[in-house]
């Protein structure tokens, strides 16, 4: 949906971004929708982003009142419209669905006649699709849903069909006549006719050969029976035939003369129908919002990224169908996480399968979600920018046809990365520095974070190194991050704690493994000098910094709640305004009506007829057919076109 997007393609594999795509499209209810669904791809355009994510939030605005859009019917008849242009006339079955869809273009429209002025962007989607419920009845008028051309499509193929009916009914009795004959059906394999070819023939035993006049049509496949048409009904199985032929050419000038139809709006009806997959995917995208709880993001221009109980959407995804196949399942735990703010590099720690990988993604598949204008699974008051690239070093890279090692492959795609990136990319690098030595590879993963940091790009990076936690205590930009631990349980929790370094809690856990004290005592004696220095640094801030990280939230709490309140007070006052605007312009009506003017009377749900104004009463008298009846002034309003 969006080709000028320039963000990394191997990105999308790296974060599975193909079964977003198929959950979005899961959502959808046409073909068509589904097959946008498939092909969406982030933009790179904050203003379209934001249009894209508005749209969403106008159809869930709506969604209460008025539903969503009606999509029952539209099928995928791009290529049948296509095809229209040329000689051969469309196939019954497709000129069937071409009718079902353009019928369901007048509910459609009315859809948005009804939702206009309350959703611009939407609006201007439903701008694009025309009401050709005209021409789909037409062609539903000659050709039903089954794909059968109606008898009555053209007076003369109904003239046809009545003859073709006549002639065989005049065939069976002539048939009907021969069975009575005792004689004859001890000659039969069996007392019936069936049909050849069009041609109505009798099941004749091949020992009676000749002893029915007639035309012998074929032999069953064991020659026990031979299938004969009686001599008295060749001349009328001949009508039959020749009407048959007739009927066909008919069917055939009725089907070019709809194709032709087709043909002549094929530019109207191609572009309403991708107009209607377009529509789809944005209710796609709302529905799937509201069942998995998502917000839009608000889209940030300097580059801030704030996650609220952000949620992995695939893990959301494979966890409810864990639940749904045995009855009990996991949640996804959510995170709270930021770049941008107060640092650019996030340098994020702690135990293997503690959440360190699915944090990192989460971050990556939220912001194209986010570029593609889904809503994501996160808090409100989420705020997003819309990256350039987004680049991902996650897994064993290896090349085997180059023959790289681990730690080269992984090298190697470091340095690609940094030679792509700027301050509108996106960095997500799982375990920096792994594959060599400790030190060194501590060593080359300080020089690529200052390296992230001079670009200016954004970037998550999680390691096993406890020397780089050590980076943000002396680097400018940089944070830690944990993903936390239950000692006790000796089980990861999932959460992510901004501001604090994880620990690989190795010797605690082989404490609680039964370790002896003084097998432990004797390890920690075994650390070296920096290590013991940095746990007592972390451990002498660690206060402080979830003190700051708490009153933090909290501001942003009290921030988010204002800001509800604003929203809340605003809407309020539109309305109040909507109303008063209102209220002023049904009073002028009100006083400019006279004798004979017509109005809506709302009890009675019908239009009327003004018999005299009792303004100072604030009534009205009014005639409704053969009655006339006193209403207050409010009951009455402009008369409808349509009777209710």
């Amino acid at each position: 949906m969006c080709p000028e997007a320039d963000l990394n393609e191997s990105t999308f594999d790296k974060l599975e971004f193909d079964e977003i795509r198929e959950m979005l499209a899961s959502h959808c209810h046409t073909s068509i929708g589904k097959q946008l669904a498939r092909s969406v791809t982030p933009s790179t355009k904050s203003r379209l982003v934001r249009q894209w994510l508005a749209q969403v939030e106008e159809l869930l605005a709506l969604e209460n009142e008025h539903g969503f859009p009606p999509m029952g019917g539209v099928h995928d008849i791009r290529e049948a419209v296509r095809s229209s242009a040329f000689p051969a006339p469309l196939e019954p079955g497709a000129l069937a669905d071409v009718a079902e869809t353009l019928i369901a273009t007048g509910p459609l429209c009315d859809w948005f006649a009804r939702t206009g002025e309350h959703a611009v962007l939407l609006g201007r989607l439903g701008e694009r699709i025309r009401d050709l419920s005209w021409l789909g009845r037409e062609i539903y008028e000659a050709v039903d849903p089954r794909g059968q051309v109606r008898d009555y499509a053209s007076p003369k193929l109904a003239t046809i069909r009545r003859a073709i009916e006549e002639a065989r009914e005049r065939i069976r009795r002539v048939c009907d006549r021969i069975l009575r004959q005792a004689h004859v059906t001890k000659m039969l394999q069996y007392a019936g006719a069936t049909v050849h070819n069009d041609r109505t023939v009798l099941p004749l035993r091949a020992e009676y050969r000749g002893r029915i006049p007639g035309i012998i049509h074929r032999s069953s496949d064991s020659g026990a029976t031979l299938f004969v048409e009686p001599a008295e009904s060749v001349e009328l199985n001949n009508g039959v035939v020749r009407l048959r032929d007739e009927e066909s050419k008919e069917i055939t000038r009725i089907l070019i003369e709809l194709s032709r139809q087709v043909r002549q709006h094929a530019k109207e009806i191609l572009s309403t129908v991708r107009a209607i997959g377009v529509v789809d995917v944005v209710a796609a995208k709302s529905r799937y919002s509201q069942r998995r709880s998502c917000a839009c993001p608000k889209i940030s221009e300097d580059g801030t990224l704030d996650l609220r109980a952000a949620r992995h959407p695939i893990l959301l995804e494979l966890f409810e169908r864990e639940k749904r196949e045995t009855g009990t399942g996991r949640d996804v735990v959510p995170i709270d996480i930021r770049l941008g703010d107060d640092f650019d590099v996030l340098i994020v720690t702690g135990p293997n399968t503690g959440g360190k990988t699915v944090a990192l993604k989460s971050v990556g598949l939220l912001a194209l979600m986010t570029q593609c204008g889904i809503p994501i699974p996160a808090g409100e008051g989420s705020k997003m920018p819309v990256y350039k690239d987004i680049f991902v070093d996650v897994g064993d890279e290896q090349s085997l046809q180059q023959s790289l090692s681990t730690f080269s492959s992984h090298l190697s795609t470091l340095l690609a990365i940094l030679n792509g990136s700027n301050e509108r990319s996106l960095v997500l690098i799982d375990e920096l520095g792994a594959g060599t030595d400790p030190d060194e590879g501590a060593a080359i993963g300080r020089a690529i974070v200052t390296e992230l940091l001079e670009l200016r790009a954004k970037a998550v990076v999680t390691t096993h190194i406890s020397a780089l936690k050590a980076v943000a205590f002396t680097t400018k930009r940089v944070d830690n991050a944990a993903v936390d631990f239950d000692t006790e349980s000796l089980r990861p929790t999932y959460r992510l704690r901004l501001g604090e370094p994880g620990n690989s809690n190795a010797l605690t856990i082989a404490e609680r493994l039964g370790m002896s004290p003084r097998l432990v005592k004797s390890a920690r004696g075994f650390l070296d000098d920096n290590a013991r220095a940095l746990s007592k640094a972390i451990a002498g801030t660690l206060g402080s910094r979830r003190e700051a990280e708490r009153a933090r939230g909290e501001a942003d709490q009290a921030r988010l709640s204002a800001d509800k309140e604003r929203a809340a007070f605003e809407k309020e006052r539109q309305e109040l305004e909507r109303s008063r605007e209102a209220f002023d312009a049904w009073t002028r009506w009100v006083s400019a009506l006279d004798t004979g003017d017509e109005v809506f009377i709302r009890p009675l749900r019908k239009n009327g007829k003004v018999v005299r104004m009792r303004l100072q009463r604030q009534r009205a008298v009014v005639a409704a057919g053969a009655m006339e009846i006193e209403v207050p002034l409010r009951d009455i309003e402009a008369p409808q076109g349509d009777e209710q």
